[in-house]
Formats: structure tokens, sequence, C-alpha cells
């Protein structure tokens, strides 16, 4: 057992970079958050956990943009719920985004698309924003947010410095949650208002 999990550890070491950017696929923000916090406890070096971060984010952005431009308009009809992307959504993301696709898309990357981020992303897609303004727009909003996620997970790890042993790992989980959550239900109450 012992060695099971000095196996899994010499792996998790190896591989955390990849690790990073396949996080980052998933779950963008909470991962960023994470990072800027182990950064300042030593575990990263920052370029390529920065290169990693925002690659793995760019990589998910490429795939809604996918989904929408080859995705079917009675696909996204039927499984958009799961991204809020309901036809009254869509109807009013659709109107402003004719006139204001470069603005919205760089705002979308720079606030969590205000609850949107992923229907912002499809619907450029959907109207078929020429793929190269939408690779220059988005790495420039993907570079600007992960330094503005690690930097707060940075600051955190000021904090968990200055907390006593046995409350770190506390104060660490706490914090996780916080930032789960804190995502979570600013994407969903975002969602909820007019846009």
């Amino acid at each position: 057992m012992v060695d099971f999990f000095q196996t899994a550890l010499f792996w998790i070491e190896s591989s955390k970079y990849v690790l990073l950017f396949v996080g980052c696929i998933f779950e963008g923000p909470v991962v960023m958050l994470a990072s800027g916090f182990l950064f300042h406890l030593g575990q990263f070096s920052f370029w390529p956990m920065y290169a990693a971060l925002v690659f793995g984010d760019f990589t998910a952005d490429i795939s809604w943009y996918c989904f929408g431009r080859f995705g079917t308009r009675s696909a996204i009809f039927k499984y958009g719920h799961i991204i809020n992307l309901t036809p009254a959504t869509l109807e009013k993301i659709e109107n402003r985004f004719r006139k204001y696709h470069q603005k919205i898309l760089i705002i979308s990357k720079l606030t969590m698309g205000l609850g949107f981020a992923a229907v912002v992303l499809v619907v450029a897609g959907m109207f078929k924003v020429p793929f190269k303004n939408y690779v220059i727009l988005n790495l420039i909003g993907g570079f600007i947010w992960t330094a503005f996620l690690l930097t707060i997970g940075y600051f955190f790890g000021n904090v968990y410095l200055l907390i006593p042993g046995s409350a770190k790992i506390i104060f660490a989980c706490i914090i996780l949650l916080v930032a789960i959550f804190g995502v979570r239900y600013a994407n969903n109450y975002l969602a909820t208002k007019e846009i």
C-alpha cells in the first residue's frame, strides 16, 4: 500500500502541469485560484503553470466554439439547458451578439461571462465568428483573467502562511470550498440577471 501511495505521489508530481491543463478544461477558475495558492507555497514554477492554465482554459473555449459552430441548432436547444442555453437566453444574446461580438467576447472572458460564459462561446460558434478573431480575443482575455485569478490565489497563500500549524489544513479546505461555491453562485446569480 505504501508503494502505491509513493508511486501515485511521484506520478502527480511528474504530471502536475498536465493535470493543471486538464483541470482547467473542466473547472478553470477554481483550478486557477488553487494554482496561485500552491505557487505561493512553492509547488509550481510560474511560466509552465501559467501556460498550462491559459491553454487549458483556451482548449475549453475552443470546444464550446466548436459545439456552437458544428452542432445543430436542434441539438443545442435539446441539450443547451445544461449550460443555461434556453431559447430565451439565446435570443437575448443573439440580439446583442450581431452588433457587438468582439466586445462581448472580451468582456465575457474577463467577467466569467456574467453567468453566461459557455453560452456566449457557443453563440460565437453559431454565428460563425471568424476563428482567427475568436482565438485572438480569447487569448487576450485568457492571459488577463488567468493572471487575475492567480494573483487572488497567491494572496490567499500569504494569509495561509500566517495561520498556525494544525489550522492550515482547515483553512485550505475552507478556501477551496468557498472558491468552488463562490464561482458557482456567481455564475448562477448572474445568469438570472437581465443582460
